[in-house]
């Protein structure tokens, strides 16, 4: 109550507080999320300025693209290697973050110079490319990990579509409800994927709506995707796509062999 006082001269009324934090305009990230058995995720791997609510978004989606690398890791799926991806793909991720609270920061300074500034800014956010892009990264919807070249949905967040499959109607996010990858087949039937048939899942479906992306807006539709439980696409092809068991095994270890009939 004193501090409140002596910064704005009252100290609002109030009383018994649960709990009180602080927080500054630090920006930090740790150089590695891995090191062996120990895997930083959240504000033990980064910290920043909370302008934009950020950092919760940031530290949920270090725990969901860890866990289940994690678990496929720990079941003896995939190899030890798998775990290493997960800096790879964060790491870029939470530094972008700091770089735009840093900005932010300094668009709060009290002066002429930076209030011309963002002036400035809020003209560039009345068009719609700008605001869409500004969008999409303060919500973590323009997330896209470097997963090679090929279709814009590969390495980004695939959209919760409605869609018809053979058991009624459903959408993308339910599918991942169990935490296992699906392959999402768009086109004709005719994927084979036994091998991986026990943690893979294979849903032949059809959408009739529009493509698009947060940040990118419309997008060629697909064939087929397969869908990490992250939510986030590993890889874009068809049925004429011979990728798709290297980047099955990438992603969910090495298919299980097809037992002989005697």
């Amino acid at each position: 109550r004193q501090a409140l006082t002596s910064v704005w001269g009252t100290d609002f009324g109030v009383h018994s507080p649960a709990w009180i934090s602080r927080f500054t305009d630090m920006a930090r990230q740790a150089a590695a999320y891995r090191a062996g058995r120990v895997l930083l995720a959240g504000d033990a791997a980064h910290v920043h300025y909370p302008v934009g609510g950020q950092g919760l978004n940031l530290g949920v989606q270090d725990a969901v693209n860890l866990g289940w690398k994690l678990a496929s890791v720990v079941k003896g799926t995939s190899p030890d290697s798998l775990l290493d991806t997960y800096h790879a793909e964060r790491h870029p991720v939470a530094a972008r973050v700091l770089r735009d609270t840093i900005a932010q920061v300094a668009l709060l300074r009290a002066n002429d110079y930076v209030k011309t500034l963002g002036e400035i800014l809020t003209e560039l956010l009345t068009m719609e490319e700008p605001r869409r892009r500004f969008a999409a990264m303060m919500s973590g919807l323009g997330i896209h990990y470097d997963l090679g070249e090929g279709h814009p949905l590969l390495g980004r967040r695939m959209p919760d579509l409605d869609l018809q499959t053979a058991d009624g109607p459903t959408r993308v996010f339910t599918l991942l409800h169990s935490a296992r990858p699906v392959l999402l087949n768009l086109g004709e039937p005719g994927f084979d994927i036994t091998a991986w048939a026990d943690r893979v899942q294979l849903i032949d479906a059809r959408y009739a709506g529009k493509w698009e992306l947060p940040e990118l807006g419309a997008v060629t539709a697909p064939g087929a995707v397969l869908i990490r439980p992250d939510g986030y696409v590993a890889w874009v092809g068809d049925l004429t796509d011979p990728d798709l068991p290297f980047a099955l095994a990438t992603w969910f270890g090495t298919g299980t062999p097809k037992s002989k009939t005697p």
